[in-house]
Formats: structure tokens, C-alpha cells, sequence
């Protein structure tokens, strides 16, 4: 039987700050606003035979590499229903419920979502966590995503039984 043994990261850097809006249904959202969202990360892991689990350094260094990606850009739900995005040039026109609004491009990122919220973050943000991961150890991994003081989801994976 292994020792399992959990892990948590969520240094003050893993954190990044973006613009979006919550989408509520076909004619209702919220106002264009930001968060500083902070991540943190959950790792369940067998103890391997030196007396650790799992590498600090190298998911610290992944939290970071997530959060800097999406640091300082406006965030839309590229699989919203209720959302129409196209580009014009240097700049992306959206539509919602008959209101067109404009976003630079380039400061803009249209992310396979329905909706730009915590929870929907938290998963995205894992499945990227989870690209190209191999780390025989780990047996679980929770990432959770904060927009603020006590407002947090968190998305899970857990090793399949072989």
C-alpha cells in the first residue's frame, strides 16, 4: 500500500487579472468588469522512495506559466450561445442580445467556454495543467480558481485505475 500525501500551492504570484462578463441567459449579463483571480493547486501523490511526492518547482513554475498566459486580457466565451464573435480587422465585434461591442484583438482571448465564470476557469485551466502531463506519483489533482476573498470553484481530476 502507498502513502499518499496532499499537496497545496497557491503562492501570491499564481494569480493573474482579466476583463470579462458573466453571461445569465439569452438578454441578461453583467457589465464589463476585471478580477485579480488567483489560482492554487491541490496535489495528491504517493511518497516516492527519496521522501517527497511531487516537485514543487515544476508546478509552481506551471501555475505560473497558466496564470501569466491570460494576465492583463479581455476574456470571452468563445461556446456561449448567446454570444456572436467575429473578427474585423484588428479587433474582435460581439454580439449580444442586439448590443455590438468592440475588443482589440490582440488584447482579447476567445476561450472554449459557455461562459467566463470561476467554475468554468477552474476547468479549463486544469485540462491545460493536464496537457502533457506525466507525473506517475500524482494521484489527484484539484486547481481552483478565486475571483476574490471567499469566491473560489475548484475542478478535479483523479488517476483512472489501471
Amino acid at each position: 500500500m502507498s502513502r499518499l500525501i496532499t499537496l497545496r500551492i497557491g503562492k501570491q504570484s499564481h494569480k493573474f487579472s482579466a476583463a470579462h462578463f458573466t453571461i445569465f441567459s439569452a438578454t441578461d449579463r453583467e457589465r464589463l468588469h476585471g478580477h485579480n483571480y488567483s489560482v492554487c493547486l491541490r496535489i495528491v501523490a504517493a511518497i516516492g522512495p527519496e521522501g517527497f511526492s511531487a516537485d514543487y518547482n515544476v508546478y509552481k513554475k506551471r501555475l505560473q506559466d497558466l496564470c501569466d498566459a491570460y494576465d492583463e486580457y479581455m476574456l470571452l466565451a468563445g461556446d456561449s450561445p448567446h454570444l456572436n464573435i467575429d473578427s474585423q480587422g484588428d479587433q474582435l465585434r460581439v454580439v449580444f442580445n442586439g448590443q455590438t461591442m468592440y475588443f482589440r484583438a490582440d488584447e482579447t482571448l476567445v476561450l472554449p467556454m459557455v461562459n467566463i465564470t470561476v467554475e468554468e476557469l477552474s476547468y479549463f485551466l486544469l485540462q491545460r495543467l493536464l496537457d502533457d502531463f506525466e507525473d506517475p506519483l500524482v494521484q489527484e489533482l484539484e486547481l481552483g480558481v478565486a475571483s476574490g476573498p471567499g469566491q473560489e470553484a475548484s475542478s478535479r481530476w483523479i488517476r483512472e485505475a489501471n
